[in-house]
């Protein structure tokens, strides 16, 4: 049982750093922006958050910087996609290249960095609990309010006029647009919200999730993250409950590991991505119900008054 629990916290863990990242590329995506360069935006918001860790000691401040630094790719994606209208397939790609790369630059003094010992998070009195204590009461703070910023985010998208304005833009961005709506500068706040995000969890990763900085830590968690919102169907409850799965997944191969299970260790490394390939495949099996629960707009260029 101990070791279950383990397993189930090492999940909500892993979790997270896929929760954040894809809840902000949910928030892309109903404003109708396709952004394929989450991986890049979350390396770069690693090394500019466990640097600036190192240097403080304080894990909000290294996520404040992870979502600057975030943002700020995603403000240089969303000139290239918005105003100057670019592809965005070429520029997200471009973005995750770019980061991959910049990142590798300015981690190079901080490979072998330590991050000072932090104090344990737990929960008073749950945290003792048997078996729910360390599963679910004994984490980061952030895991906690990531569950809650998702609540957040499904009361704005579906209870709010802002929430339904956004997503009428991800619909139809001309039909927003006759009604008086600035689609661009709505559709450039969520990019930047949805960057911001991504930086975030890049500063999760390499804060609290490892922590330690190494050249291309996210290993590909930032496709995963773009392959939650459509497993999700661009729903914020799916996509936290699809991260908890991947992670899940991902810890898995850790557990079976440790058990000694008779598997080579480059299968077990392939769960969760071979699990993502599945479940894409298995949801591709269904177009007609994919474009019903997909914003109408997604990745298509938007020209006021053409």
């Amino acid at each position: 049982m101990n070791e279950i629990a383990l397993l189930l916290a090492a999940t909500l863990s892993a979790g997270t750093v896929l929760a954040i990242a894809a809840l902000g590329l949910l928030i892309n995506e109903r404003a109708g922006i396709l952004n394929l360069g989450a991986e890049g935006m979350m390396l770069v918001a690693a090394v500019a958050g466990f640097a600036t860790s190192v240097h403080t000691g304080n894990d909000w401040l290294a996520f404040g910087a992870g979502a600057l630094a975030g943002a700020g790719m995603a403000a240089v994606f969303g000139v290239l996609v918005i105003w100057l209208n670019t592809n965005q397939y070429a520029s997200g790609l471009a973005l995750s290249l770019f980061g991959g790369g910049f990142s590798a630059f300015l981690g190079i003094s901080y490979t072998q960095a330590k991050l000072a010992e932090r104090p344990r998070f737990e929960i008073p009195v749950l945290a003792d609990l048997p078996f729910v204590g360390p599963a679910f009461f004994k984490h980061h703070p952030m895991v906690y309010l990531t569950v809650l910023f998702m609540f957040a985010l499904a009361w704005f998208l579906y209870r709010s006029r802002a929430g339904l304005v956004l997503r009428a833009i991800g619909e139809s961005p001309e039909s927003a647009h006759a009604l008086g709506y600035p689609v661009r500068r709505i559709r450039f706040i969520a990019v930047l919200s949805g960057g911001a995000l991504c930086g975030v969890a890049g500063a999760y990763l390499s804060v609290i999730y490892t922590p330690l900085w190494v050249e291309g830590m996210t290993a590909g968690k930032g496709w995963i993250a773009l392959a939650l919102t459509t497993f999700a169907t661009w729903r914020p409850a799916r996509v936290l409950l699809g991260a908890y799965l991947f992670g899940g997944v991902t810890m898995l191969q850790f557990h079976l590991q440790g058990e000694g299970v008779q598997i080579p260790s480059q299968w077990l490394t392939m769960l969760p991505y071979l699990a993502t390939v599945v479940v894409l495949v298995l949801i591709s099996r269904n177009p007609t119900w994919i474009r019903i629960n997909m914003p109408a707009s997604i990745g298509k260029p938007f020209f006021p008054g053409s």
